[in-house]
């Protein structure tokens, strides 16, 4: 009887693991997928914040395209297996959220850090960016990294202002060579020519 018991106990704990796998594997897909082909992937403690710091930070995240959730560390770790984001295993203790970005690899970084300047509960631990591991001070270096949007506009800033300049001489010039063009083809004004004067009456 007590053998039989034991069986069907130990019966009953395995389906009851796995169901619990079943159940996971669902949100380690989804972590797999967020992180596939992602140029950055931070970190984050955010157990610290307020309900009202929270909703803010997930809508600066948002309007940044960057993507954030809060996960457990057995199912990051499962879904960061065989990836370059396997690297922040070592920082997954406690609570821990991503902030994934496939886009900007700054962006996560300069949000959060930003954010934290207000909201010093909030901890950077990590990140992978384009394949680099960071600890939290080499994030804060990421973070001061412009967008590349930014970067584009400073390049066309300075690949448009030697033009700009050199349009402007040419206008100047262009405006001078009328001005001189003008008055060379200008018509002389004639004299009128001088009366002779009139021959006395003969007498």
């Amino acid at each position: 009887m007590k053998s039989s018991y034991s069986s069907n106990n130990k019966i009953y704990k395995e389906e009851k693991f796995v169901a619990k796998v079943e159940l996971k594997q669902p949100i380690v897909d989804e972590i797999s997928e967020n992180i596939k082909d992602a140029a950055s992937v931070v970190v984050v403690d955010a157990r610290g914040l307020t309900v009202a710091e929270d909703t803010q930070l997930r809508k600066q995240l948002r309007e940044a395209g960057v993507v954030y959730k809060v996960y457990k560390n057995t199912l990051m770790k499962r879904a960061f297996e065989g990836t370059d984001f396997a690297a922040l295993d070592e920082v997954l203790e406690g609570p821990s959220a991503i902030a994934v970005s496939k886009d900007d690899a700054t962006a996560p970084a300069r949000v959060l850090a930003k954010f934290a300047k207000t909201a010093t509960n909030l901890e950077i631990k990590a990140g992978v960016v384009e394949g680099t591991f960071y600890d939290a001070k080499g994030m804060t270096a990421v973070a001061a990294v412009p967008s590349r949007e930014e970067l584009l506009s400073k390049l066309l800033g300075s690949i448009q202002s030697p033009i700009t300049n050199f349009a402007r001489v040419l206008n100047q010039i262009a405006e001078q060579g009328g001005a001189s063009s003008a008055e060379a083809e200008a018509p002389a004004t004639e004299e009128a020519p001088a009366e002779e004067p009139a021959e006395a009456p003969a007498e």
